[in-house]
């Protein structure tokens, strides 16, 4: 057997088994990601429907509903009939507490681009539901009346801290340029990981390895004998 061709052949051979194999893990690893994107917007669709609301979470960026909702806590929306919405009162907290969108409403003086949390301390129907609002931590109740379609949802639960995160990062503008840079270092690694193998050796070369090869002078009709040879045998594989 000509012992110079079996190296090279070895060495041609496992460089495109290994080509093939770093292929299909790129392939397995972009698909992964993706799965775990799209996995992060489904639960998020199932939030919606489960809920009843187009937003289901909203972190809470003000301190005006202290002590009972901090500045940080990620909470919870529930969509619900705007005639069952309890109405509480100006001294009391027995009303529901609820988020909306106060922007560009009658009656509000520079309404806050973020969804409002306040307390229902009064409602009127009038060609439909009007709601009253107060901060708990506020002396005064809210500008305006707040209409039943601008009502996001009802608090029904909370996470301490949890939009800290988000308040920093909104805050200082890097949110945005943060997920882009962290989803393609998450890329790029994964990628790198898989790449960077270590490169193709002919591991006959490590005394008496034996390795599978094709078998040049095979007399079959396949003419693709495998054969285990060992390269110990060769003086020119010795270590």
């Amino acid at each position: 057997m000509d012992k110079e061709y079996l190296p090279k052949a070895f060495n041609e051979k496992k460089l495109k088994k290994k080509e093939k194999s770093s292929k299909k893990k790129i392939i397995i690893a972009i698909v992964l990601i993706i799965f775990l994107f799209s996995g992060s917007f489904l639960i998020y669709f199932i939030m919606q429907i489960s809920l009843n609301t187009n937003t289901p979470m909203v972190v809470v960026v003000s301190g005006s509903m202290e002590p009972n909702l901090l500045k940080g806590d990620l909470l919870f929306l529930k969509g619900r009939d705007p005639a069952t919405i309890k109405s509480g009162t100006i001294e009391g907290k027995e009303g529901d507490i609820i988020v909306f969108d106060a922007r560009n409403l009658p009656g509000w003086i520079h309404p806050p681009s973020d969804p409002i949390v306040h307390r229902v301390i009064d409602k009127i129907y009038d060609n439909g539901w009007l709601f009253l609002t107060k901060g708990d931590a506020n002396p005064t109740p809210d500008d305006g009346w707040v209409p039943e379609s601008r009502i996001l949802g009802v608090v029904c639960g909370r996470i301490p801290y949890v939009g800290w995160v988000k308040i920093l990062l909104t805050d200082s503008g890097l949110l945005i340029p943060l997920l882009v840079i962290v989803s393609t270092l998450l890329i790029i690694s994964i990628i790198w990981d898989i790449v960077k193998k270590e490169d193709v050796e002919v591991e006959g070369k490590k005394k008496g390895e034996k390795q599978r090869i094709f078998n040049p002078k095979a007399k079959d009709d396949d003419s693709v004998r495998e054969i285990e040879l060992d390269y110990s045998k060769y003086d020119d594989f010795k270590s």
